[in-house]
């Protein structure tokens, strides 16, 4: 987890953000925001760390699901409207087609003890990528005590207290404001 690298200053294009969005859509069961991370961060350098952190925080704000909400803004800061569209595009249409195939097998195949083993293990997994997801975005404000303590207070009361999320979010947002107007000085 070392510094990032700098973002290239090559234009991305609609077809490249729907190819990557479609990879991430089908390889990412269980949790695709790891794996987006990855393919933003990591791997095409589309934006760094903190301006994926920045999205992702955006994101959890917004109606519907964050990876959706991610995708769309990653999509229009690199390519527009159009960058917008293929990134939602890659992302759901390959995931919904394997999904209703998977139904189906599912549906017919549930009552077998292997199939639901297989199930909860996916579930396992899902849960470890969202743990090292989460790792990896706090790893850059590591440097940052008032950050910190805000990711702990949010842990602490989703996890431990398990707080409705919308009240997490209506504490923590103004908290972090007034963290944030009260250190600029």
């Amino acid at each position: 987890m070392a510094d990032d690298p700098p973002v290239p200053a090559s234009p991305v294009t609609p077809l490249q953000l729907f190819v990557g969005f479609a990879t991430i859509s089908i390889v990412g069961f269980g949790g695709v925001m790891p794996w987006v991370r990855w393919l933003v961060v990591d791997r095409r350098r589309w934006c760094s760390a903190e301006e994926f952190a920045s999205l992702f925080a955006l994101a959890n704000f917004l109606p519907g699901g964050n990876v959706l909400g991610v995708s769309v803004m990653v999509g229009g800061r690199l390519a527009g409207r159009r960058g917008s569209l293929a990134a939602v595009l890659g992302l759901v249409a390959p995931a919904a087609v394997l999904v209703c195939l998977l139904a189906e097998l599912y549906r017919r195949n549930a009552h077998l003890e292997a199939v639901q083993g297989m199930v909860e293990g996916m579930g396992s997994a899902a849960a470890g990528l969202i743990a090292a997801m989460g790792l990896r975005m706090v790893w850059p404000l590591r440097k940052s005590p008032r950050a910190l303590v805000i990711v702990l207070l949010v842990v602490t009361a989703a996890a431990v207290l398990r707080l409705p999320l919308v009240w997490i979010l209506a504490t923590m947002l103004p908290a972090s404001l007034i963290a944030a107007r009260l250190t600029e000085r």
